[in-house]
């Protein structure tokens, strides 16, 4: 038997499913069909080597050639461009009526405003880089090295207490300089990240380094912005290799003052303090001693690895501890200036001023993360105060609050006093002997404004330091911009004469002899002016970018505001 021959039967079968209801005769014989069937005679054309399959209405029609997209790896990423993707047939892009602003950054002023402005834009209206040929060949930057090389510098900035904004900016300018234009900087108190995207249908490459120590190096902080600048100098042709090994020279640097140059500055900063509340020779002598105390038992215990905030707690029993004593023995000297001197030694403006303005730029996370810091290391000393001064009492010490509230008709003693205290924050701050000068010159001002607005005019105190902490923050960003480093050593150190040590001590007194109410509003007077002081150093710095030039055409922009929704 042929294969026609065995293939026929099967096609008499299929047709006569077709085969009208009335019957037609096939082979002799009369077969039912139904209403559907094929009229006889009407050759019905079948693929040749194809069995018969089910087609729904969706199939082409036959004759209907379609072109079928090349095929894609099934392992593309979400980036991969569309099968039916053409340049050549794309969209064109769309401009908005008022049409997209040119951007123009000037190259006369600093980095740290060129790379906030840029930061402050939309990605999408970022100007482009020049290219810059940094490397030994032209195969371009080597992505992972830079993003690590970044990560690193941002790692030393936020480690020496920066700003997030501006170690940000920092980041920023690190892979700009080495062509990386679509790269994003992330910073939050303890984590950094960064993402660098090549082009719309490449992968992103991110990498992430976490900050675990922190330590106050003013002299690394200016080492590492003297690198970031010449990064960002085009005239300045400085390799990978190179930024490296600058980098880990930094690291590797002593501190400019060894640790009994760091204790005798603690002690004069305690001894100026107390000066400033009504002290004379002998309780800047006693205030002087506690606070070396403190700060030897500090460095003890960070010694034995515990805690900052155990590190708080015993620095701040000795000046408390010295002061009870003198009053149990009778001796006639200002107790309360004493302790209150030794307080100063011990807040921690730095990290409330850090974490004020990072919320004030819009860096929520880093901002709650910074001033719940600042809140442990202020119960640190409360509790370590408030033992001293519990015990103190119950054996008879009898402290007068308003003994601290004399001051002296000096005006030259107290400017000397304030200068002397902002010299020794910048020796504790480990700052470069050159801004050493400056810093005391800014705290000497920030004094003479306070004074001259609260004693001589009679304004309100959380007032005259908002102003006073407003011109050490413009003075401080002035400074920052004439040297091309960072406003940090010029203003840290010069808000100190204005901190809130002796509100704070009056709280913990009153609390210690049961007037809590009393205690409570001091206390919540020495919050009023520590956010007058962070607020007015941000202030300063704010009105400071206004006047200058920002490397824009156009007023930079502030993030929009939500309405509640």
């Amino acid at each position: 038997m042929t294969d026609a021959e065995d293939r026929k039967p099967k096609s008499d079968e299929a047709r006569s499913a077709f085969l009208p209801s009335s019957g037609y005769v096939v082979d002799g014989e009369m077969s039912t069909t139904s209403e559907f069937a094929i009229p006889e005679g009407l050759a019905l054309h079948k693929a040749a080597g194809t069995e018969s399959e089910t087609t729904s209405e969706f199939a082409v029609p036959e004759g209907l050639e379609v072109s079928h997209a090349p095929s894609v790896d099934e392992e593309g990423s979400a980036f991969t461009p569309p099968a039916t993707y053409s340049a050549k047939h794309a969209l064109s892009a769309f401009t908005p009526p008022s049409g997209i602003p040119v951007v123009s950054l000037t190259k006369d002023v600093p980095w740290q405003d060129r790379m906030r402005t840029m930061l402050r834009m939309p990605v999408a209206e970022r100007p482009a880089p020049e290219t810059i040929q940094r490397h030994a060949d032209e195969s371009g930057p080597a992505v992972p090295r830079v993003l690590d090389l970044t990560l690193r510098i941002g790692e030393l900035l936020l480690a020496g207490g920066e700003g997030a904004e501006d170690v940000e900016a920092a980041m920023f300018a690190v892979c700009r300089s080495y062509g990386l234009d679509r790269c994003e900087p992330n910073v939050t108190f303890t984590l950094l990240a960064i993402s660098y995207q090549p082009s719309l249908v490449d992968d992103p490459v991110t990498a992430s380094r976490t900050v675990r120590r922190r330590g106050t190096d003013y002299t690394r902080l200016a080492a590492v912005y003297q690198l970031v600048d010449d990064l960002s100098d085009d005239e300045t042709a400085v390799s990978l290799e190179e930024a490296y090994r600058r980098l880990a020279e930094i690291r590797r640097n002593r501190h400019p003052y060894p640790g009994w140059a760091l204790t005798g500055a603690s002690g004069l900063l305690a001894g100026a303090a107390s000066v400033l509340v009504g002290g004379d020779l002998l309780v800047f002598v006693a205030a002087a001693l506690g606070a070396m105390l403190g700060d030897r038992l500090a460095w003890l215990c960070a010694g034995r690895g515990l805690p900052e905030f155990y590190q708080f707690t015993v620095a701040a029993m000795p000046p408390a501890a010295i002061g009870v004593a003198l009053t149990l023995v009778h001796v006639d000297v200002n107790a309360s200036a004493v302790i209150t001197g030794g307080l100063f030694a011990l807040l921690p403006g730095r990290a409330l001023v850090a974490g004020v303005q990072d919320g004030l730029t819009g860096f929520y996370i880093t901002a709650s993360a910074r001033l719940l810091e600042v809140l442990y290391f202020f119960v640190g000393i409360v509790a370590g105060v408030l033992l001293v001064l519990y015990f103190g009492v119950q054996l008879g010490a009898r402290l007068n609050p308003d003994a601290a509230l004399g001051v002296s008709d000096e005006p030259v003693l107290l400017i000397g006093a304030s200068m002397l205290l902002s010299l020794a924050f910048a020796v504790l701050l480990q700052q470069e002997r050159s801004t050493v000068v400056w810093v005391t010159l800014n705290g000497g001002v920030a004094w003479v404004v306070y004074g001259a607005m609260h004693y001589a005019g009679d304004i309100s105190p959380v007032a005259s330091t908002a102003a006073a902490a407003g011109l050490v923050g413009l003075f401080g960003q002035l400074l920052s911009r004439y040297q091309f480093a960072s406003a940090l050593p010029f203003t840290t150190a010069a808000i100190g004469p204005l901190l809130p040590g002796s509100a704070t001590y009056f709280g913990l007194l009153a609390i210690a002899q049961n007037e809590i109410d009393e205690g409570l509003v001091s206390l919540s007077k020495a919050v009023a002016l520590a956010m007058a002081i962070a607020i007015g150093v941000n202030l300063g710095s704010e009105i400071s970018r206004m006047f200058l030039r920002i490397g824009s055409a156009e007023k930079r922009r502030a993030a929009k505001r939500t309405r509640g929704f």
